[in-house]
Formats: C-alpha cells, sequence, structure tokens
C-alpha cells in the first residue's frame, strides 16, 4: 500500500540557498519528523558540501534525505549577490526539478513526495508542484508582517502609493498595510533598500508563484504580530521553532562553540552580544567605530566576525583585549539563553530578532536592508524592548553613539521588564504554533 494513503505525508523541502532559509526550514523539517513525515531536502550542490563538512560526518536522521542540484552561480560570483543568486537558481534548478522528483519517487513508490514546501525566492518550485498535481506550501523565514507587505504590492500601486516599477514611495509618506497593523515609514518595507529595480520587480512577480501554496507557514507567534494574521487566512504562525531540543544542529557555518565556556565564566547579565548575521559585512570605518566603542565600554562582550571578512577578523581580535571574545561563528540560540548576556547588538534579522524575544534579550537595532528595518520598526515602536543607533551627517554610527545607546540600554529597566514579558507571552503562545503544526500535517495527509 502507498504510505501517503496510510497518512504519512513526504515533504519536498527546498530552501533559497543561504543560511538565513536553510537553517530555519531545516529545523521545521526536524520537527515535522516526530510525527512521522518524511522529509527529502533539496539544497544547492556547494551548500550540501558545506553542510556535510560543519557536521563533520554525523548522520543525518534518517526520515530526512538530503538531495542536491547545481544552482548555477559560477564559482567566481558573489554569492553574497541575491540578485545572481536568485536569477541562476531560477534559471538553472527549475529545469532539472521535475526529473529530480521523478528520481525520489522511484525510490520509494510508496512513499511519493506529496507536498512541496519552498521559502521566498523558491516560489517557481510552487509553480513545478502545480503543473505536477502536488501540493505547495511556503515556509516563509521572515516575520509574517513582511510577507502581507510584500503581499500588499498590487494594492498599494493601484493606491498610488509605491511606484510600479521601483517600489519606491510616491509620496513622503508613512504605509499602513491594514487598521490592525503598525503605522510604517515607507522605507521600512523589505523591498525598500535592496537593489530595488531588481528585487522589487522579482517580488511582484515571485508573490504571484508564492500565492499558488495553500499554506504560509512564519516562525512567528499570533500574539507578536497579530494584525498580520489578519491579511490573509493562508498564513499560520508556528512559532518559536526554537523552543524545541534538537538532538542534531544545523549550520553551514562552524560554529566556535568556546564562547559557551568563555560565557560561563562572566558575570550574569554582563555581556555584549554583537552578531550581523550571515550576509552583512560592515564598512572599514564603521567596523573600526564598532570596536573603538566595544574598547571604550569596559565590558565583556562576544563579538561573531565571520572569517569572509578576512582583514576585519585580525583587527577584531586585536581590539579584544581581556575583556572581548572574538568568534567567527557562534551557536547563537544557546548564546541568547546564557545567563551572562545581558543585551544583544543586532541586524534584525528575522531569525535573530525570534531568537532574542524568545530569551528575553534586549535589543540595539543595527538594520542594513530587506526586512530588517521593518522588525527593527516591531522591536523599538511596537514591543519597545530595545532601541536604535542614530548616524551622523557622513551616515556613520560614531562611538561614542554605540557606547551611549548599549550604557543606556543597560540601566534602562522598563525595556527588561518589557523584553520579559515578551519572553513569556512568546512561550505562552508555543501551544498555539504547535495546534497550528498539526493542523499543517492533517492538511498534507488528506
Amino acid at each position: 500500500m502507498n504510505s501517503n494513503a496510510m497518512g504519512i505525508p513526504h515533504f519536498l523541502a527546498i530552501p533559497f540557498p543561504i543560511q538565513g532559509h536553510i537553517n530555519p526550514l531545516l529545523q521545521f523539517a526536524q520537527d515535522l519528523v516526530p510525527y512521522g513525515c518524511r522529509i527529502t531536502f533539496l539544497s544547492s550542490d556547494e551548500n550540501l558540501q558545506k553542510l556535510k563538512r560543519a557536521r563533520h560526518g554525523k548522520a543525518m536522521d534518517s526520515d530526512i534525505k538530503l538531495v542536491s542540484l547545481p544552482d548555477g552561480v559560477d564559482p567566481e560570483d558573489d554569492r553574497k549577490d541575491q540578485a545572481t543568486v536568485i536569477s541562476t537558481t531560477i534559471k538553472t534548478m527549475r529545469a532539472m526539478l521535475p526529473n529530480l522528483i521523478q528520481d525520489v519517487n522511484a525510490l520509494d513508490t510508496h512513499n511519493k513526495i506529496s507536498c512541496i514546501i519552498v521559502t521566498k525566492n523558491m516560489g517557481w518550485a510552487l509553480e513545478v508542484a502545480h503543473h505536477l498535481g502536488i501540493k505547495g506550501a511556503l515556509f516563509w523565514p521572515a516575520s509574517a508582517t513582511s510577507l502581507a507587505s510584500f503581499n500588499s504590492i498590487q494594492t498599494l500601486i493601484h493606491q498610488g502609493t509605491i511606484d510600479s516599477e521601483t517600489g519606491l514611495p510616491t509620496k513622503n509618506l508613512k504605509i499602513q498595510l491594514s487598521s490592525n497593523l503598525p503605522l510604517m515609514e515607507a522605507a521600512a518595507m523589505p523591498w525598500y533598500c535592496l537593489d530595488n529595480a531588481f528585487f522589487f520587480l522579482h517580488m511582484k512577480e515571485e508573490m504571484k508563484n508564492l500565492n499558488l501554496a495553500e499554506k504560509w507557514l512564519c516562525n512567528t507567534t499570533f500574539d507578536l504580530e497579530a494584525g498580520a494574521f489578519f491579511t490573509s487566512p493562508k498564513l499560520l504562525p508556528i512559532g518559536p521553532l526554537m523552543a524545541k531540543e534538537h538532538n542534531i544542529l544545523f549550520s553551514l557555518c562552524e560554529e566556535d562553540r568556546t564562547c559557551l565556556e568563555w560565557l560561563d565564566l562572566q558575570p550574569t547579565k554582563s555581556v555584549i552580544y554583537v552578531s550581523f548575521g550571515s550576509m552583512v559585512s560592515l564598512e572599514p570605518n564603521q567596523f573600526n567605530e564598532l570596536a573603538l566603542a566595544l574598547d571604550l565600554l569596559k565590558r565583556p562582550f562576544l563579538w561573531v566576525v565571520r572569517e569572509d571578512n578576512g582583514l576585519q577578523v585580525k583587527n577584531a581580535c586585536e581590539f579584544r583585549g581581556s575583556q572581548g571574545k572574538v568568534v567567527s561563528w557562534a551557536p547563537q540560540k544557546k548564546v541568547l539563553s546564557h545567563p551572562a548576556i545581558a543585551c544583544f547588538i543586532s541586524h534584525c534579522g528575522w531569525n535573530s530578532t525570534i531568537e532574542g524575544v524568545y530569551n528575553g534579550v534586549p535589543f540595539l537595532c543595527w538594520p542594513f536592508c530587506s526586512d530588517q528595518l521593518m522588525n527593527q520598526t516591531y522591536i523599538c515602536d511596537v514591543w519597545k524592548v530595545g532601541v536604535g543607533f542614530d548616524r551622523d551627517e557622513s551616515g556613520l554610527i560614531s562611538k561614542e553613539e554605540i557606547k551611549k545607546k548599549v550604557e543606556q540600554l543597560l540601566v534602562d529597566e522598563e525595556i527588561k521588564g518589557r523584553s520579559t514579558k515578551l519572553m513569556e507571552m512568546v512561550i505562552k503562545n508555543k501551544a498555539q504554533g504547535d495546534q497550528n503544526l498539526h493542523m499543517f500535517i492533517d492538511w498534507a495527509k488528506d
């Protein structure tokens, strides 16, 4: 008998090939396993090798099978150039996906792929699934509000609020996506500060494919972004995913776990944690200002400076002195849950945001692009669990500004109190996230 008919879904998970999409989707895949689900996880050839190296030969869960296809990105291309990666991935993988599905199904004819789950920028795979008669779902690696904003593009164009070719605001105004959502600066829209011409037009088309998905899964909770869930019946909060313990950890980067031992030696709520995620790099002048600020603060700090930042790694190690520790990558969930952490200087990517909120850590917001400005709006203006930095006339965040804001935050008992209350609310929401996960699996069984 076909196991699909017995009610065991087989999911094909397809993330956009960057860490901020791969990690949460892998984590979600592991959450599905205890319910008897089968998962085939499709990665790019390059990222599959990175995953294997980072795992040091440790076995993957037998119910998660890793497969790969080339993404078409040339070795000399910059993989941080999302426009290039998006274009080549669509061009290369799309043509090869039907044959891969056929091959996977041939290996186990009793457990054929029954649902395809994609992240942002991989909506083309939902179109393939639609043509093959396979169910489709979206796993959104950012906030539900950012998804609601992308889904509002056509409405905003029709209203004359944004330009149809660039996504730039036609007037100097704030945008409210619905009456239940906060009023936000136009610049906080997630397409605003990237390569507008490419990314905005891409997302305008991408939403047509993403709307082929019957379910939109978000690693968030209803109470965190209640207004977003009134914008579409497809939206389903299934978070916080980090509340679930995993025996198997996933990362494209090798984690330096010596920082956990170092944290054990630090006083409670004393350490400033600094990380800008897997994509962002500071300009040299700004990097130096941050380094000088950490030195001026005379407090213990843990600073993530990725190896791909070259000279900055050397400079950061020279600045750390006796009070700091610099690592190329950190096990962030464990870091943020450590009692020594006092605050989080963050780029406000959604994974970092939800992890910080879940652990009750106050934020110092340093957003760069995409949905990060929107997340800062929530952190500072809606939840009020963090503060932002002001830039000088040259666009620099000075060492004095960094020092001042960190010192202000560390003595702000109201922000600390709100951070704790928000953490308690999110933990309480976990039951609803689990219930929605059950609903999703039942839908995939039918």
